[in-house]
């Protein structure tokens, strides 16, 4: 249970072949594991000791897959940062993990100045552009090209690994210590879940600080497949790439789908090579999928549920469940199996197991689950508890051990005394054409003490009003479930850097002032 051994035979095993293509460079896997023997020689020369925090702000590269396999090498802990945080929220993610280097992009050396005095514990600033290094950093290159290839530290099993922030667009971030083993126990898991072989060639597009794509940082890596990368998501990019690359897996989160299968020029591009697309990170529309398996219909689809507490996956939904009208069509809708190794159960709150078909606390167990929370005993103690991850989801199994996803248990809408699942309302609205983007959230009601509100982007020439919308829904869901109210908006829904929609953001004017916490 090593990170770096899957390096190791990647070198082993495909030393000639591709390991990272971005833009007009092209590594091999012995080019790359020379490179990131000598990185982490370079960071040894920083002063890294095993143990010590080594984090980043970057965008998508190939000199961010050699930090992170650089950083273990060398003994250390990887700490990726946001790339949607405030500078205030930056500081907090460095101070609070105690990061004693920080490898820094073109994309965000402007805000170093503004945040350089309150980093008290970052004694190095490392550049990763190409350009000549800015004053007062030290040249990724430079690093490389001036050490000879360090031995690896050889950390394994539960010594820590990376740590890595959920949140922090809001609130205060919580770092969800992951050790090697949770690490490579998920890359195992992954491996033969999504079909990762030597053959395999994985777009980065959804953002490598973020575990939705980083459980195939390792399974590539552990295959001998290769990388590549694009900066950050755009569809026009995403598209380019598969056809440049020519990639058969990639992962998208469902905001990301939506945006590739509704793109007008979609056609123009030739994504014959991809094969495989997982999908996850927050419910999927079923309008959107059904959507995508129209306009790809050779790509096979896969939804992985889990968390970052998980290293993240928990279940899968294989591709032979993607069948509208198939013999299994009524599993399209849940998040799948259990994954391998890993044992899932709905709890109440008394923690007794629900019965099937009964709405409960998914909880989780198996080597992927965190060490605990950084700095936090009492939060860690409080989210494990009795072997088990309480994942904070609410959902139910049914008979056969299918998961099905109800909604973030603080997403839940109480109306009028009913529960509400907001994931639920929103697969309604995405089902009428005029919809681009929705978020269902609860606001306040004297009458119910919260009503079901709808906050909806239209499709470019798209014409629909309140009235239409919620009439549609009621054709679908129960009325109590329906929207009664509808915000219509022209601009994009704000997005985490994760591609998920910001519902604390979309909540907070309506509850300003107001009892409910904004979660």
């Amino acid at each position: 249970m090593q990170l770096t051994q899957a390096l190791k035979r990647a070198v082993q095993v495909n030393r000639a072949g591709t390991a990272t293509r971005f833009g007009d460079r092209h590594r091999t896997w012995e080019q790359f594991g020379d490179r990131v023997a000598r990185l982490a020689a370079g960071l040894r020369g920083l002063g890294v000791r095993d143990g010590d925090r080594v984090a980043i702000l970057a965008l998508n590269g190939d000199r961010y897959l050699e930090f992170l396999f650089a950083v273990p090498w060398a003994g250390g802990v990887f700490v990726p940062i946001n790339t949607r945080l405030a500078p205030p929220e930056i500081v907090y993610w460095l101070t609070d993990s105690g990061a004693s280097v920080l490898f820094v992009d073109d994309n965000f050396t402007d805000i170093l100045p503004r945040i350089r005095d309150d980093l008290e514990r970052v004694d190095h600033l490392v550049y990763l552009g190409n350009d000549a290094a800015p004053a007062g950093m030290t040249h990724h290159e430079s690093l490389i090209e001036g050490s000879a290839a360090a031995d690896d530290a050889m950390a394994s099993g539960d010594t820590l690994a990376g740590i890595f922030y959920t949140g922090g667009t809001t609130g205060q971030s919580k770092g969800v210590m992951l050790s090697h083993a949770n690490l490579v126990s998920n890359a195992l898991f992954i491996v033969p879940g999504i079909g990762f072989d030597a053959d395999t060639n994985w777009l980065h597009a959804a953002p490598m600080f973020h575990l939705a794509d980083g459980c195939a940082t390792i399974g590539i890596t552990m295959v001998a497949g290769s990388h590549c990368f694009i900066p950050r998501f755009d569809p026009d990019a995403a598209l380019a790439a598969i056809a440049r690359y020519r990639v058969t897996n990639s992962v998208f989160v469902p905001t990301m789908v939506n945006m590739l299968v509704n793109h007008p020029r979609l056609a123009d591009y030739d994504v014959s090579s991809l094969r495989t697309l997982l999908y996850g990170a927050s419910p999927m529309p079923e309008a959107v999928i059904r959507r995508a398996m129209q306009v790809m219909p050779r790509v096979a689809f896969i939804q992985g549920y889990g968390q970052t507490e998980a290293a993240p996956l928990m279940t899968l939904l294989p591709a032979r469940y993607h069948q509208p009208d198939g013999p299994d069509a009524d599993k399209m809708t849940s998040a799948g199996l259990a994954a391998l190794g890993i044992e899932i159960q709905i709890l109440d709150a008394d923690g007794r197991e629900c019965p099937p078909g009964t709405v409960g606390e998914i909880c989780g167990r198996g080597p992927n689950v965190m060490l605990g929370y950084w700095n936090k005993p009492e939060l860690t103690a409080e989210t494990l508890r009795d072997g088990w991850l309480h994942t904070g989801d609410g959902g139910y199994m049914d008979a056969d051990g299918f998961l099905y996803i109800v909604d973030r248990v603080k997403d839940m809408i109480i109306s009028g005394g009913e529960n509400v699942y907001s994931a639920e309302v929103e697969n309604a609205v995405y089902q009428h054409p005029a919809i681009a983007e929705c978020a269902v959230i609860g606001v306040p009601s004297d009458r119910w003490g919260e009503q079901v509100h709808a906050i909806v982007r239209l499709k470019d020439g798209a014409d629909l009003d309140e009235a239409g919308l919620i009439a549609h829904c009621h054709a679908l869901i129960a009325g109590y479930k329906c929207p009664r109210g509808v915000s219509f908006v022209t601009d994009p829904l704000p997005l985490s850097g994760a591609g998920k929609i910001l519902k604390t953001e979309l909540r907070k004017p309506y509850w300003e002032g107001q009892a409910k916490q904004v979660h």
